[in-house]
């Protein structure tokens, strides 16, 4: 399995490892509802370094990009971040995506890990006026979140963090290490994405440990799952893929079909007149079984009419939640759902998402 390079750092903490799309990646360090309610209540550090980095360069890398992402990338600015989705001519997601715009004609996409391959070769066919290059290999990258996320990463940079409003970046030192410093996230907290070199990605952790007075812990994909999930993040293998669209996945906000043309807008506007015939919704169980990936929802009869794509414990709450897709008509907030776990059939109320209300510090371009 392919390794970070905190692999090393992340034995000596004691983490335990699984294999996530072929890397070797810690679940956990001291427990995942420790490492989820040390983010919620102070500051987590994540290893994000198996996330795709490609880029894309050229006159005409706007026009490029902004034809195969449901997004509009031409309202960017330099130093402004925004969250997409790529789809295939039928709708379906490839995957989803954060673009960074900087200057002179020049974008960074994040992409999912276990897509970086076959996003790197869906663009290949796509993108033909402009320079496309897979950099996955020359980044590290870190997930600072929490609310004293902005107090402990001040202390290693000179570039004021207060300026970087959320969704934008900048670019500076981070502990002497050059970094692409970004306000984003994937917890629902304020908090920064931090890109430096591969090789110098071990410094910047201990830096960040070291500055934080006790106050960041090192978290696994165990809390980074429990925490997105909280929020009503979308996982994609979970919660969309190619079967899935964005208006289905209640990512309409993303998906501009008043722009100009790109890949899948004739189906998705074509989706959206026809009326949608399921939505991906939030649910709370009503007693304490827990759904699970993949379990059916059912009808009075026990017909299987849609099925849960993630569900969890939540640690801030204690109560058993998940997401499904279910029939339209059937999605309103506060009707009851059935959800067949193992040879049982229990009952669940859709609620209005995300589950754990956050207040973020994060600053807002008006």
């Amino acid at each position: 399995m392919k390794q970070t390079p905190f692999y090393a750092l992340h034995q000596s903490l004691g983490a335990k490892f699984v294999d996530f799309g072929g890397w070797s990646l810690p679940v956990q360090f001291t427990g995942i509802a420790a490492e989820h309610a040390a983010v919620r209540s102070r500051a987590g550090l994540f290893d994000v370094s198996h996330m795709g980095e490609l880029e894309v360069r050229g006159p005409q890398a706007l026009s490029a990009l902004d034809a195969v992402v449901t997004n509009d990338l031409s309202v960017l600015v330099d130093g402004q971040a925004c969250y997409t989705a790529m789809c295939y001519p039928d709708g379906g997601i490839v995957d989803d995506l954060v673009i960074y715009r900087f200057a002179q004609d020049h974008f960074l996409i994040c992409c999912n890990a276990s897509n970086c391959a076959k996003d790197f070769d869906w663009l290949s066919e796509q993108i033909t006026t402009a320079s496309l290059q897979n950099v996955s290999d020359q980044y590290a990258q870190l997930a600072l979140q929490g609310i004293e996320s902005p107090k402990i990463l001040q202390k290693l940079t000179q570039t004021p963090l207060e300026g970087i409003y959320s969704y934008h970046f900048a670019l500076g030192q981070v502990a002497g290490v050059q970094a692409i410093i970004s306000r984003t996230g994937y917890t629902g907290e304020d908090g920064f994405e931090l890109y430096v070199p591969w090789d110098e990605g071990p410094r910047v952790w201990e830096a960040l440990m070291e500055a934080s007075d006790g106050q960041l812990s090192p978290a696994g994909l165990g809390a980074r799952d429990t925490l997105r999930l909280e929020m009503k993040f979308a996982l994609y293998g979970n919660d969309i893929d190619a079967t899935t669209t964005p208006l289905e996945a209640g990512l309409g906000w993303i998906t501009k079909l008043n722009k100009k043309a790109f890949i899948g807008k004739e189906a998705l506007a074509a989706q959206k007149a026809a009326g949608l015939k399921r939505r991906l919704v939030a649910f709370v169980m009503d007693g304490p079984a827990i759904p699970r990936h993949g379990y059916e929802i059912v009808d009075a009869d026990g017909q299987a009419v849609g099925h849960v794509t993630s569900g969890t414990r939540s640690p801030s709450s204690n109560k058993s939640i998940g997401l499904a897709y279910v029939p339209e008509g059937q999605h309103a907030v506060g009707q009851k759902l059935n959800v067949r776990i193992r040879q049982r059939v229990e009952t669940a109320t859709i609620v209005k998402p995300p589950f754990v209300k956050t207040i973020s510090s994060a600053p807002k371009k008006a």
